[in-house]
């Protein structure tokens, strides 16, 4: 059995894709708004508070706030955010969400 603690955070940003030559999405090249939604995941040893998820949260919230939220990401993908969030954090999992509908998984 594995065990993981989880935190859940959401910030608005606007980003664009602008190498776009996909027929029917040719808007992303501009600069649009989401929503992102983003899930992270450690793994523990023990189900006592190894990691405890409240701080773990306010450490992830900061970050994202200091680089992505409320700011013009210019080409950074859902795919990138959620490898950045990874790395900073030594994560098993991140995932980035537009909208809450679409987005990126990246597993360790």
């Amino acid at each position: 059995m594995k065990t993981f603690v989880v935190i859940k955070t959401t910030f608005a940003a606007t980003h664009n894709w602008p190498d776009c030559d996909i027929e029917g999405v040719l808007y992303l090249k501009h600069e649009h708004r989401h929503l992102f939604y983003v899930t992270m995941k450690w793994a523990v040893n023990h189900a006592d508070r190894e990691i405890e998820f409240i701080q773990q949260k306010m450490k992830v919230d900061n970050f994202i706030k200091t680089l992505y939220t409320d700011k013009f990401l210019k080409g950074k993908s859902c795919e990138m955010m959620a490898k950045e969030l990874l790395l900073s954090f030594e994560a098993n999992y991140v995932s980035v969400f537009e909208d809450n509908e679409n987005g990126a998984e990246v597993h360790k």
